[in-house]
């Protein structure tokens, strides 16, 4: 199975951040890879959690490959869960966290990001795989450039 991991410090708050990677409908426009996405159902829960079931078109070059996934919006903890439902995956874990950092009123925050991804097909891991891990590594990158582009350009941030 592969596996991406990232802790990233951004000058944009974590309310902030989570809104832009909450905003799901709008990744064609600036991930890497995503040529589509659609979401199917918006469901609000209980405990304050919004739960979205979503199809994810990934392009590149001649192959594409459309999966769906549920996507677990916590606003209150600034986390999103996105847990794999159907596609060329075996398997397929995502998660964001978004923690405050510096002082109170500062427009920081740490991000993290975590994949899990392994390939049904060894012949589509042997065609996307190592574009796959390219891609992912971008994403941190892909997503501080759209909030840089939303929220303002802020001062360079210190880790």
């Amino acid at each position: 199975m592969h596996r991406v991991s990232s802790k990233h410090r951004v000058n944009h708050s974590a309310p902030e951040m989570f809104d832009l990677v909450a905003d799901v409908e709008r990744y064609p426009e600036f991930v890497p890879l995503c040529s589509a996405l659609k979401v199917r159902q918006r469901m609000a829960k209980p405990d304050g959690t919004e739960v979205l079931v979503a199809d994810m078109t990934v392009s590149f070059k001649l192959v594409k490959e459309s999966f769906t996934s549920r996507v677990t919006l916590d606003r209150a903890n600034l986390k999103i869960l996105v847990e794999y439902l159907q596609g060329p995956f075996s398997n397929l874990e995502n998660r964001w966290t978004f923690e405050p950092k510096g002082q109170e009123g500062e427009r920081v925050c740490d991000v993290g990001f975590y994949l899990a991804y392994e390939f049904k097909s060894r012949m589509l891991a042997l065609l996307m795989g190592s574009m796959f891990d390219a891609a992912f590594a971008r994403f941190s990158t892909a997503f501080e450039k759209r909030a840089d582009a939303i929220y303002g350009r802020p001062k360079l941030a210190s880790t």
